[in-house]
């Protein structure tokens, strides 16, 4: 693992949305998606809306590899489950840097199904 720096944990956090492409067995990319992520303290999370059924959450569990892009950064990632005990500080995180949108669009990230996916995004060396 190789640690994120200060200046992509700050683009990546101000990115208004952020694609992740989860890798696949073989460890080819996966077509990236576009989700939310948020920052708290020097970490990134993003959660998938449709819970733990979604096809690229799904993805993101074979291997827990993957590659982000977002704000000008492009970081290979390990996808690592996040403890469930954060879950409410990163809730106010989901809160705080998307209360522009509509509650019902906002609030898809906050129901119980999105929760049990949020996981913690880990930079990772190119090639690891």
């Amino acid at each position: 693992m190789t640690q994120w720096t200060n200046d992509q944990v700050d683009k990546i956090g101000r990115a208004e949305e952020v694609q992740v492409a989860s890798a696949r067995r073989d460890g080819t990319l996966g077509k990236p998606v576009t989700v939310w992520a948020v920052r708290h303290g020097d970490d990134i999370y993003v959660r998938s809306v449709r819970g733990r059924s979604s096809h690229w959450f799904r993805g993101t569990q074979e291997r827990h590899e993957g590659r982000l892009r977002a704000g000008g950064v492009q970081q290979d990632v390990a996808f690592v489950e996040a403890d469930p005990d954060i879950n409410d500080e990163v809730d106010a995180a989901y809160r705080a840097k998307y209360r522009s949108y509509a509650g019902t669009i906002l609030n898809s990230v906050l129901t119980p199904e999105a929760r049990s996916t949020t996981m913690k995004l880990e930079a990772r060396s190119t090639g690891s």
